[in-house]
């Protein structure tokens, strides 16, 4: 989805010729004050124009008493008037012909009621003016490009010159994150303090990050997402160009809404934003500390080659520490060639371990170092280090630093150091991280940077499939679905099934009766054994009510389960049906399915099914659409991936057919947006070369609105 070209440029906002700040008090601790000072103090390269009808000067500066009354056009305009005011400063600004609003003021959307109306009251003036808005309710923007130096903030800390890109939907957290990216040394070009997001979004920084040749690294701390369509679309074309890093904040369960399926129950939502961004390409963060620390690896060390990790360290605790660590982010200790070995053998003492981890003793100096590592770089089964030194008091850590530096810097391997000691500490210290090795306090923390590293490498690399389309008579389906589309509902067995082989997804032969003497009837034309089910719209987990029968092998127990069923279920249910099939040939139960999220869309789920779904939580969700490439991923990411292939004698089942079904249903969710959930629990999956089927399923159609 390229970039809207109806919308205008940025460029008003980032790239202002000229800046209005309109509200601005004399009071030296307010935040209009405090936005002169910044963009004084930034050296803002254009003219900088105090609003307030009140003041003669402000901060050494002729303020004017109405924008109107400005000598020179308004590229840019920083609200900080109350937001009673605010409507009219807007067609104040429309009329001056401004490019750009910062609306720092509170009281929008983010209280509701009066706040709402207000806020779509000044986009409208904002779209007629073609004037684009950052906020309301949000911290401002600054930009440290040469030539434009402006910092649009009420933020203390002064942002360092860099070519990191920073959205925050935080302007609290704003303050924060400047400071931050100050005290790592990672310099910003573009910071932007989105807010309330009344217009600009992450997906439209993005965009124009995207033709930012000074942008080379993009970070997000994020609360929601605005158009997870546009954020995909530009995400993906910067996969592999710019990388994306993010934290999202709601990990918790507390907002997920009740579903009346196994798919809505395990397709929560955490689960969904952590795959959506994996499929954008975005590496995720768990905090804002390590997204620095991501980011300042990615900025100064260079990509490794893979995920085999050679650990160097003078003491063994640490070593193992991070043994430990790189483990439980899935990274493997490299083995060393034996050319290696025997280098190590040669330089280091006897009681040296040369196994991964290194470990070359307490009494390791520079020296040491410096023959150790020329070996570990030298190994084409290393693809990254990380270097552990505990200073003891009669070793020069600046020396040992030094080495370090040597013989790993332009080698084209990353390199992470922890030190850990007091010897010449902090100039070991401020040595490495002046020559771009990052420094952790802990082995733990490298190893989850390292981690970073290496999934945002496989992020980057990760090919793109292809929507497949299959020929299906929608016009047919939707007289199917238009009963359903006015109340909403469940729609009956019969529709489920018209929809699930229109869509040519194999179901188990069955027949539908509301009698026992019918049934028995039907069991004989399927053929035995069969079951039997108990169906009724308000009838959802029929098992748990004594509503199947498996395995009945003649006419008499089909008898005998089918009054028996009636007789229990009739009284609690309404247009209580009986569902007679054929029993299913296979060796494994999977669930498929997807639910409608009204902002990611449809939720595409397989898993391990049955009665135990919610029990195990063994399931993959993807975001649609769907791509060939993730519906055959979907199933080697499952925990139990290896039951579905030959196993303690039983063979492989038929994977393409599931996967083949999962593109198929991701074509029902788009072509009737009316489905809020669809499950198929279970589907037998059978060998290659016979038929598996779906033996339940559900499907659930939106009241219209």
């Amino acid at each position: 989805m390229p970039v809207d070209p109806e919308l205008p440029s940025l460029d008003g906002i980032f790239r202002p010729r000229s800046v209005a700040v309109i509200g601005v008090s004399r009071d030296r601790n307010s935040i209009g004050q405090e936005i002169i000072t910044n963009l004084l103090a930034g050296g803002f390269t254009g003219p900088v124009y105090p609003v307030n009808p009140k003041a003669v000067v402000i901060h050494s500066m002729k303020c004017y008493p109405s924008l109107a009354a400005t000598p020179d056009p308004v590229d840019l305009a920083v609200l900080v008037v109350p937001s009673a005011l605010v409507i009219q400063v807007a067609r104040d600004c429309a009329k001056k012909g401004v490019k750009g609003l910062v609306v720092i003021t509170a009281g929008f959307r983010e209280i509701g009621g009066k706040g709402i109306l207000l806020e779509e009251k000044l986009m409208r003036i904002a779209k007629k003016a073609q004037m684009r808005v950052i906020g309301p309710n949000c911290m401002g923007v600054l930009n440290t490009e040469a030539g434009i130096s402006l910092n649009a903030t009420f933020a203390a800390a002064e942002a360092q010159r860099g070519v990191v890109g920073f959205v925050s939907q935080s302007g609290a957290l704003g303050e924060a994150i400047l400071a931050l990216a100050n005290d790592t040394g990672l310099g910003i070009r573009m910071f932007a303090s989105v807010g309330n997001r009344a217009d600009v979004g992450a997906h439209d920084l993005l965009e124009y990050w995207e033709k930012d040749k000074g942008t080379k690294l993009i970070l997000l701390y994020l609360e929601a997402f605005g158009d997870p369509a546009r954020f995909k679309a530009v995400a993906e074309r910067l996969r592999g160009k710019k990388p994306i890093i993010a934290v999202k904040s709601g990990r918790s369960k507390a907002g997920a809404r009740a579903a009346g399926s196994h798919t809505g129950s395990v397709a929560g939502e955490d689960i969904v934003v952590d795959t959506f961004m994996n499929q954008c390409g975005v590496l995720r963060a768990s905090s804002l500390r390590e997204m620095f620390a991501f980011a300042t690896a990615m900025l100064k060390q260079p990509p490794p080659a893979g995920d085999r990790i050679a650990v160097l360290t003078n003491a063994g605790g640490p070593g193992i520490l991070a043994t430990d660590a790189l483990a439980g982010f899935g990274l493997e200790l490299a083995e060393f060639t034996k050319a290696t070995v025997r280098r190590l053998r040669q330089v280091l003492p006897k009681e040296a371990s040369i196994v991964n981890p290194v470990d070359l003793l307490a009494s390791a100096d520079a020296t040491r170092y410096q023959k150790a590592l020329k070996a570990l770089v030298a190994d084409p089964f290393v693809d990254a280090l990380l270097v552990l030194f505990v200073s003891p008091q009669m070793i020069d850590a600046h020396a040992v630093a030094q080495s370090i530096l040597e013989e790993t810097r332009g080698k084209g391997k990353p390199v992470l150091a922890c030190i850990m000691g007091r010897e010449r500490n902090d100039e070991a210290l401020q040595l490495l991280r002046e020559g771009g090795i990052p420094v952790f306090a802990f082995p733990e923390e490298a190893a989850s940077t390292l981690a970073g590293l290496i999934r945002q490498r496989n992020l980057a690399m990760q090919p793109t499939g292809r929507v497949k389309q299959f020929k299906v008579d929608v016009r047919a389906l939707s007289r199917v679905f238009a009963k359903y589309r006015k109340d909403g509902g469940w729609l009956c067995s019969r529709d489920v099934r018209k929809v699930l082989l229109a869509y040519g997804i194999p179901v188990i032969a069955a027949k539908t009766v509301k009698s026992a003497a019918a049934a028995a009837e039907a069991a004989h034309g399927l053929g035995y054994p069969v079951c039997l089910k108990a169906r009724a719209l308000d009838l959802l987990h029929k098992s748990d009510v004594g509503g199947v029968r498996l395995g009945l092998e003649n006419g008499d127990r089909v008898l005998e389960a089918a009054r028996s069923m009636i007789a229990e279920l009739r009284a609690k249910t309404k247009g209580l049906e009986l569902e007679v099939q054929a029993m299913a040939k296979g060796h494994r139960e999977l669930l498929m399915g997807f639910i409608r999220d009204d902002r990611f869309g449809p939720r595409i789920v397989v898993g391990f099914g049955g009665t135990l779904v919610e029990v195990l939580g063994d399931v993959v969700v993807r975001v649609g659409p769907l791509t060939d490439r993730d519906s055959v991923e979907m199933l080697s990411n499952l925990r139990g991936a290896a039951l579905l292939d030959a196993y303690r004698g039983d063979p492989a089942v038929d994977k393409a057919c599931v996967s083949d079904c999962l593109l198929r249903l991701n074509q029902l969710a788009f072509d009737f947006p009316e489905i809020g959930e669809c499950e198929i629990n279970p589907f037998i999956v059978a060998v290659p070369g016979k038929k598996g089927a779906a033996v339940d399923a559900r499907i659930y159609v939106n009241e219209r609105k």
